[in-house]
């Protein structure tokens, strides 16, 4: 895809989401054209398409930021399109994906800048995107879905619980990756969650969920789930990982369940004969909200190689932890408690550059620790997350 198309496809689509309200009415019309010309995937998708039409846009953006960089975009499409056989998708079903986007984008545009040239712009990039997806897809020989049964339930926090699965069938996974995960009582409504155990023998895999006012999915996990549900599990995503035999130190930043891909990797580190140093620093609002400290202690006094400093922006617990006793004592192993807000109190806490960066939480963390740390001289291609939707 020559320059050209992609800044056409980058000025239309800033344009669009640069009016008030514009990402919003764009998925809404999207969607009200894909319903209304192509009826029968109206069941392919939930009930309440809030979170369906804010996780759209925010794909599209970051799928369209990253046209000129075939090396990340490709394989994240890839891994989307072996994602998305969980929903029985077929090149019948991206067809008329790409037409209701592209509609939607001429209707919201206007006759004045959606030109020919900007269809066929748009045309070469949904082309592009469709058939990446559908390529990967054809290619797997891995279920679809996978399922499990929950056998371990156990409430850490008032808004925080651990989930334990035995899988049906192991999951070819890297620690550090993440999946979509459908339970029970939210049927359709899929959610990431990230694992926080490496894969096993066993089959096992455990998950760490904070419910979310006013969310769908995330209390209903937490309201109700019992041990022998069974849940659905999508292919696993995500780039984040240690690459065995590197030399270069990392920097590890996790905010509150952000702490469970660099938990599952340190984790799959232990078992290597040599490892990079690491410096992990987690943190939370409150110290309560460090829960998995115990975990952390044992791995730091048991491996030289890491380093952890937790971080709380309120020294105080909130009033309702009493409900579940006073704080742990000091544990072993770990750096002083810091106080401040994690990604400037990781920015001032050293120099960065050489390191490798892995950067986990909620997205408005993640990009003011990444701006932090570019502002203190760490190079942007050293730095790596998810993508923020």
């Amino acid at each position: 895809m020559d320059s050209r198309t992609v800044a056409l496809i980058r000025t239309t689509f800033k344009a669009v989401a640069a009016e008030e309200g514009g990402p919003d009415k764009l998925a809404r019309s999207f969607y009200a054209i894909l319903f209304t010309e192509y009826p029968h995937v109206r069941e392919m998708f939930p009930a309440a398409l809030g979170a369906q039409r804010d996780r759209l846009v925010k794909a599209l953006g970051y799928v369209i930021e990253r046209l000129e960089e075939p090396d990340r975009l490709l394989p994240f499409l890839a891994q989307l399109g072996r994602d998305h056989r969980k929903y029985g998708v077929t090149a019948e079903h991206y067809a008329a994906v790409g037409n209701s986007l592209r509609l939607a984008l001429a209707g919201y545009a206007g006759t004045e800048l959606w030109t020919d040239e900007v269809e066929r712009a748009w045309e070469e990039g949904i082309t592009l995107i469709a058939g990446t997806m559908i390529a990967a897809a054809d290619q797997e020989s891995s279920p679809p879905v996978w399922t499990g049964t929950v056998v371990e339930y156990r409430q850490v926090l008032r808004n925080l619980v651990v989930v334990r699965l035995r899988l049906d069938q192991p999951m070819p996974y890297a620690a550090g990756q993440y999946m979509s995960v459908q339970i029970p009582s939210r049927p359709r409504m899929w959610r990431y969650l990230s694992a926080a155990v490496p894969p096993n023998p066993q089959g096992e895999i455990e998950f760490h969920i904070r419910g979310v006012t006013g969310g769908w999915v995330s209390p209903a996990v937490i309201g109700h789930t019992v041990v022998g549900d069974r849940w659905l599990l999508g292919s696993p995503l995500g780039g984040l990982g240690v690459l065995r035999n590197t030399r270069r130190k990392m920097l590890m930043v996790g905010c509150g369940t952000g702490i469970a891909p660099l938990r599952a990797q340190l984790l799959a580190m232990t078992q290597r004969r040599s490892n990079p140093r690491v410096h992990l620093f987690v943190g939370g609002h409150h110290p309560c909200d460090l829960y998995d400290l115990e975990t952390l202690s044992a791995l730091a006094v048991a491996h030289k190689w890491l380093t952890v400093t937790p971080v709380v922006e309120n020294p105080e617990n909130p009033w309702w932890y009493h409900d579940f006793g006073e704080s742990a004592p000091e544990l072993p192993g770990l750096q002083r408690r810091q106080v401040g807000q994690i990604g400037k109190v990781v920015a001032a806490a050293g120099d960065w550059t050489g390191h490798d960066v892995q950067i986990v939480g909620p997205p408005p963390m993640v990009q003011t620790t990444k701006f932090r740390l570019m502002a203190a001289g760490v190079p942007t291609r050293d730095i790596r997350h998810d993508p923020l939707f």
